[in-house]
């Protein structure tokens, strides 16, 4: 089990239970900015003079930042250890929100964005370090899908209560309560973590990732499945209140159905991924993300299926990076897990940001229909490859065809 980076290797600074909470916060304010665009979407359209292509480049400019620093984050925070980088995740958070509340138009807005893509790199490997220094090893999996699902915790926060607080206090108003919100948890963070230990000399350690391991394959998938997450999350309360005559305030709810969906699919099947299950789960899920995304493409012509079609992709799609990230933490070598997890979500940052620009293509000129198909598209390549790797895998460790 790797301990290096300060949290040592028990509890005794902390409950499961408690370094679960601060975990699943941690990454639930890692994209919080993006996903309050999402919700705000309407409101940014109609006040601040936001494109729906402006709207898709805020989440290219965001993911894509966080895509480059990933692979640098991952080594910052195998060098510097989980402590400060969850702190300092959640002060940089704040003080992208703060900016978003304060932008006077769309220049500001992607600056603030952009700000926003240092605490996506650093989410994934500050906080799987932690779960590997101080959480008992069947214990891993469940505590992980529970932090991972805390990205759609933040879509929820986003999507319901934050969205509804817009009507009352104004969508500047609610984006500030979210960056006060986030600069207690780093306090929080501050003091209930313990003091980070790195290794002596202030050197990473330089293992390599194993032969034959998931790391490249798994980047490859977190891409287009990265890239039809982001379309939905970017895309669908715009979907529901510009085709489906929605108000803004139910058009926002959608995405907090998928955020409460996508919490109890990470949570499930993080459980679910026991080494010998997990390799095959990447591939299953995006099968199911397929379909959702068809489910949204005939939504434009039966509008309930969209309420369906929302939570499919909480279950399948948006549980396929948790079910990711417990495989990076099964197969990582002693001391990469840091790097190795950046570098796969480095994958998932440029599905990110490639894939809302070009359905903003389409949503534009009010092709939603052809953009979900574009969706199902993404997640069918990010299954094929998914279980390419699976096969691949268990050949390699059976020494028999699959």
């Amino acid at each position: 089990m790797e301990a290096a980076g300060g949290l040592g290797t028990r509890t005794e600074h902390g409950t499961v239970r408690g370094l679960t909470a601060l975990l699943t916060t941690a990454m639930a304010f890692s994209m919080m900015q993006l996903f309050l665009i999402g919700a705000l979407g309407p409101r940014l359209v109609d006040r601040l003079g936001v494109s729906e292509t402006l709207l898709g480049l805020t989440t290219t400019v965001g993911f894509g930042t966080a895509a480059v620093l990933s692979p640098v984050g991952g080594r910052i925070v195998d060098r510097v250890g989980p402590r400060r980088a969850l702190v300092a995740l959640l002060v940089v958070s704040g003080m992208a929100l703060g900016l978003i509340g304060a932008a006077p138009g769309p220049a500001l807005l992607l600056a603030a964005v952009a700000l926003g893509g240092l605490p996506q790199a650093l989410a994934n490997p500050a906080t799987n370090k932690a779960v590997l220094a101080a959480i008992p090893a069947p214990e891993r999996g469940a505590v992980t899908g529970a932090k991972q699902s805390g990205v759609q915790l933040g879509a929820f926060a986003a999507g319901l209560p934050l969205a509804a607080a817009a009507g009352a206090i104004g969508w500047r108003g609610a984006v500030w309560v979210a960056a006060g919100a986030a600069l207690l948890a780093a306090l929080w963070a501050w003091r209930s973590l313990p003091a980070d230990t790195p290794p002596k000399g202030g050197a990473g350690p330089r293992t390599t990732s194993p032969a034959g391991g998931p790391v490249p394959w798994l980047a490859a998938f977190s891409l287009f499945l990265g890239a039809g997450i982001a379309s939905v999350n970017t895309y669908l309360a715009l979907f529901g209140a510009q085709r489906l005559g929605m108000g803004p305030a139910v058009a926002g709810a959608l995405v907090a159905v998928l955020g409460v969906a996508g919490i109890a699919g990470r949570v499930g099947w993080s459980r679910a991924a026991t080494p010998g299950r997990a390799p095959w789960l990447p591939g299953l899920l995006a099968g199911g993300a397929v379909g959702a995304a068809a489910l949204l493409a005939v939504a434009v012509r039966v509008e309930p299926l969209v309420w369906v079609a929302a939570v499919a992709v909480g279950v399948f799609a948006v549980s396929g990076n948790a079910v990711s990230m417990v495989l990076v933490m099964q197969r990582s070598a002693p001391g990469r897990a840091g790097q190795d997890s950046a570098l796969v979500a480095a994958g998932f940052f440029a599905g990110f940001a490639v894939g809302p620009p070009l359905f903003g293509l389409l949503a534009e000129r009010g092709r939603y229909g052809e953009g979900w198909g574009l969706v199902a598209v993404e997640f069918a390549v990010a299954g094929a490859v998914a279980l390419a790797w699976a096969l691949r895998d268990h050949r390699r460790t059976t020494g028999v065809p699959a």
